[in-house]
């Protein structure tokens, strides 16, 4: 305690603790103040069911409110993130407008047992408030549109991630993202040795504004597939609240999707990816526009690479002759 009174200052010191609360605190507040501004929060009590034995009195918005704590803490390890949390259980929890925080335990067993169904029903339910917003391309039109003349283009990122893990967190099973769900790890594959304990994600943002359209994600190598028809379906239900027509959606996708397996998912939109099947480049059409001089010569002002682009013709790129620029 400081007194300050006739230029004199008297400093009185206490030897009893006073905890601090986490520099990330604040963050939490601003989030869960504005799900509950925006009725979020109410929609998750209500839209988000996923009834269980073995979970007493908690329900799902309780578990939800510690993963998404610890998705906005950063902390390393959910072990972690209770040791830091545990002092200001009660406030925490109040913010959610819940009352007491579930052990670590009852987290783990919520996981284990956890299906898709409510996954994909939080993951609609934050598409649909996203899309509930047409302020935030209105009022961005200069960036949306990358070309002139009134027929632009919106340009959608699809990408795919891996994530290590180790056998004990595998055991745990208690990794969530805040808008893909829950997923374990299983043995994978990230470019280096075989057997790794992995998960894979599959993000789709729009490129200019970054607004999140989705995140799908499955244990070990994923369903890369199933992943990519998840993401469109998610990109028609954004350009059709924009009314703008699926023909000027472009698809930027990773290396992943580059073969001739994906042409039929992403039949209506103009994509670009990197090929990754390389055995492309020795068929005969391809040869012969390859052995005439390039229709473009790129060079980036970072580097001295000169890059030469070929426009080839439709090639059929599959058994069944499906074409591809």
């Amino acid at each position: 305690m400081i007194s300050i009174a006739d230029t004199s200052v008297k400093i009185q010191a206490t030897s009893e603790s006073n905890l601090s609360a986490p520099a990330w605190f604040g963050e939490i507040v601003m989030v869960s103040s504005y799900l509950r501004k925006h009725g979020i929060l109410n929609k998750i009590n209500e839209q988000v069911r996923f009834a269980r034995k073995r979970f007493g009195r908690y329900e799902a918005i309780d578990f939800l409110a510690v993963l998404f704590g610890y998705a906005i803490s950063g902390e390393r390890t959910l072990e972690a993130f209770y040791e830091r949390i545990q002092p200001f259980a009660v406030p925490f929890m109040a913010l959610f407008e819940r009352d007491q925080l579930p052990s670590r335990s009852a987290l783990s067993r919520f996981l284990a047992a956890l299906t898709e169904a409510p996954v994909n029903t939080l993951r609609t339910l934050f598409l649909d408030d996203l899309l509930s917003r047409p302020s935030l391309l209105t009022s961005k039109l200069g960036v949306w549109w990358i070309e002139p003349l009134g027929t632009g283009w919106c340009l959608t990122s699809t990408a795919r991630g891996r994530r290590p893990g180790n056998a004990r967190f595998l055991r745990r099973m208690t990794f969530l993202h805040p808008l893909a769900g829950w997923m374990t790890c299983a043995p994978g594959y990230r470019g280096r040795k075989r057997g790794e304990v992995v998960r894979t994600r599959t993000t789709v943002s729009q490129a200019h504004s970054y607004q999140w359209l989705g995140s799908f994600g499955n244990r070990g190598n994923g369903l890369y597939r199933t992943e990519l028809r998840q993401s469109l379906s998610a990109i028609r239900r954004y350009l059709t609240v924009y009314q703008f027509p699926q023909e000027r959606a472009l698809l930027r996708l990773d290396g992943q999707y580059g073969n001739g397996a994906v042409l039929s998912d992403v039949a209506g939109f103009a994509f670009v990816t990197r090929g990754k099947d390389y055995r492309l480049l020795d068929h005969p059409l391809i040869q012969a526009r390859l052995h005439l001089p390039p229709d473009q010569l790129q060079q980036r002002p970072e580097s001295q690479m000169v890059r030469s682009l070929y426009d080839c013709p439709a090639i059929p790129v599959e058994p069944e002759g499906t074409p591809a620029a």
